[in-house]
């Protein structure tokens, strides 16, 4: 099985993407590390990949930037749910095709980033949690700082473990709220690793202060998934 942590978030437009390229900055000496976006749709206007090498810093001078990205898999032009995607495109996604890919690699350890939440279909009767499950990697859930955060979160949590999924952390993202932080943590049996801003402008540098100083100080998304 691979290695890794699986990114998701409680739902569309939290923060995913930022958060993968923070995870490949972050650990990218202390490990091989490889990003994937098994399903990417709305490809037209969004290319996730495109935008981790730009924030993890490939194309500035890392040799092995090229392997950093595996760039295959479910690309959609319509930016909907996977499972409508793939209908409007006259295909059908399944979790067994995805997993295809990673077929044969046990030295890389995966970013791999979600598509929208747990829950969100990929077909008619698969969701994105049966791909973390067949993955089998812990899950790093991206979640908003602000107001209602607190049940969007718990509600994530609850839905992965009730399938048997390990939570690896949570990574907050937005204007800092310790109160939402504490709540989570307590309520949730889980650390937030790490409390990122809204970066303006977002570069790779920014990305790379930020981890340096702020994200998973303690190392346990090392530990406990990359090493």
């Amino acid at each position: 099985m691979p290695r890794g942590i699986f990114v998701t978030g409680t739902g569309t437009n939290v923060g995913k993407t930022v958060v993968s390229a923070a995870l490949m900055a972050r650990y990218r000496a202390e490990a091989p590390l490889r990003y994937w976006k098994p399903i990417q749709t709305g490809f037209e206007q969004d290319d996730d990949s495109a935008e981790v090498a730009r924030l993890a810093g490939a194309g500035r001078g890392f040799t092995h930037r090229q392997d950093e990205i595996f760039n295959c898999g479910v690309r959609l032009p319509r930016p909907v749910s996977p499972h409508l995607a793939a209908r409007l495109a006259g295909t059908r996604i399944t979790v067994r095709s995805l997993v295809e890919h990673l077929d044969g690699d046990e030295e890389t350890r995966w970013i791999v980033e979600g598509a929208g939440g747990v829950l969100v279909p990929i077909n008619e009767r698969e969701t994105m949690a049966d791909l973390m499950g067949a993955l089998d990697l812990p899950v790093l859930v991206t979640a908003r700082s602000t107001l209602g955060t607190i049940n969007h979160t718990l509600m994530t949590i609850e839905a992965l473990r009730r399938r048997m999924l390990r939570v690896a952390g949570v990574v907050m993202v937005g204007e800092p709220n310790d109160e939402n932080r504490l709540a989570i943590e307590k309520y949730g049996a889980v650390e937030v690793v790490g409390q990122m801003p809204r970066f303006d402008p977002l570069t790779p540098e920014t990305i790379e202060r930020w981890v340096a100083a702020e994200f998973d100080r303690s190392g346990v998304l090392f530990v406990g998934c990359l090493r």
